[in-house]
């Protein structure tokens, strides 16, 4: 399977066309638009969430309901462009608009100033537009379409928030426990985490900070076999890895025990495995993260994916101006404090397209019919 996205933060729309589907999915608009408002929620949100209300259009690939087995193409239209026609339309811009809406002075932390030098650009808002975490929308509902892919064969994504700016939920929770993270403010499951998290967002947005955090994503329901030993490409790890390192701001991506396999001894790291007639092979600890020798081998894939505080900061941060070469203060465009709860949803949806692309690679076919039938003879 193949996603490709197009759209800028205020342009007129967000687009993604998703290559290789089969035919005769069920596709749920309603779903993909719940996943959508999910991402815009969360304590610690900004001004633009209430400004666009994403829904998703489908524009080809798709009739009756179903997938046809063509090429499906969304679409996210951008409300906010309404205020930004003059400045970002497509053909003969405005010139005074162009000129109130540039940014120059080079935000840390942002594609600015390397963009600018790049893309031989004097505005960082050439570079920006495509930059900006606004594009997630669309990969969001894209990944709404591949977890619907993936529930029709049995096999379902979750995920919580684990920590916000050192406020750990340090629960121990099972998958079916995860759904309840949907319904807090900030994403995590714990109540006096959540407490603790919301009284630290609303004094970092008093001080005109912002606020980083940690992700967890689990797959339950993969088979074993998915992904390869054989190539580099073709790990399921390094290709999760890749996929979730792609999604802006996110710093760090941890499989299993992560960092913390680096820090113990074998005995304490590796999973034994067992064998009972009844149920075959298996292993009482999943320390591995459901992954062995780059492929998936029947336990949940745990996965955890670190974000660094949003850069764009009210106070502004110290840099200089491209053009002027000046000392000054970094731009200070609308932002979040905190968008965690929105990395879950996010995260959720990178991984569906990367199990997705995995298990389609390995079982063919051309309808939903012949995958499930594949996939329920697999061991």
């Amino acid at each position: 399977m193949k996603l490709t996205t197009a759209g800028e933060s205020h342009g007129k729309a967000l687009l993604a066309i998703i290559e290789g589907l089969p035919a005769h999915l069920k596709v749920d608009l309603e779903q993909i638009n719940r996943l959508l408002a999910l991402r815009q929620s969360g304590f610690g949100r900004g001004g633009r969430q209430k400004i666009e209300k994403d829904c998703a259009e489908i524009l080809t690939g798709v009739r009756n309901g179903e997938t046809l087995g063509s090429p499906v193409t969304l679409c996210i239209y951008n409300k906010d462009y309404e205020n930004w026609s003059k400045s970002m339309a497509d053909g003969e811009c405005d010139e005074a608009a162009m000129s109130q809406k540039a940014l120059t002075k080079v935000r840390p932390g942002h594609a600015d100033l390397t963009g600018v030098i790049k893309f031989r650009q004097t505005d960082a808002r050439n570079v920006l537009e495509r930059a900006s975490a606004r594009e997630t929308a669309i990969r969001v509902a894209a990944g709404g379409v591949y977890k619907q892919y993936l529930s029709a064969l049995g096999i379902e994504i979750g995920g919580y928030v684990q920590e916000i700016c050192g406020v750990q939920d340090n629960g121990d929770y099972a998958f079916e426990d995860l759904q309840k993270a949907k319904t807090t403010s900030v994403g995590m499951i714990d109540e006096t985490a959540i407490q603790q998290a919301e009284e630290k967002i609303a004094q970092l947005k008093k001080d005109g900070d912002t606020a980083g955090g940690i992700v967890e994503i689990r797959v339950k329901g993969l088979k074993s076999g998915f992904g390869s030993v054989m190539t580099y490409a073709e790990k399921l790890d390094a290709k999760l890895a890749q996929g979730l390192m792609s999604i802006q701001a996110v710093k760090g991506v941890e499989i299993g025990l992560g960092f913390d396999a680096a820090r113990d001894s074998g005995k304490n790291v590796h999973d034994e495995i067992y064998y009972d007639e009844g149920k075959g092979f298996y292993r009482v600890t999943n320390r591995a993260g459901g992954i062995e020798g780059g492929m998936s081998n029947g336990e949940e894939i745990v996965l955890r994916v670190a974000m660094k505080p949003i850069p764009t900061l009210m106070q502004g941060l110290q840099t200089v101006d491209y053009n002027t070469k000046e000392k000054t203060k970094a731009a200070s465009e609308r932002s979040d404090v905190c968008a965690i709860f929105a990395l879950e949803i996010i995260a959720e949806a990178v991984v569906a397209q990367v199990i997705a692309d995995v298990v389609a690679a390995r079982l063919g076919g051309d309808t939903m019919e012949e995958m499930a039938q594949r996939y329920q003879l697999l061991p």
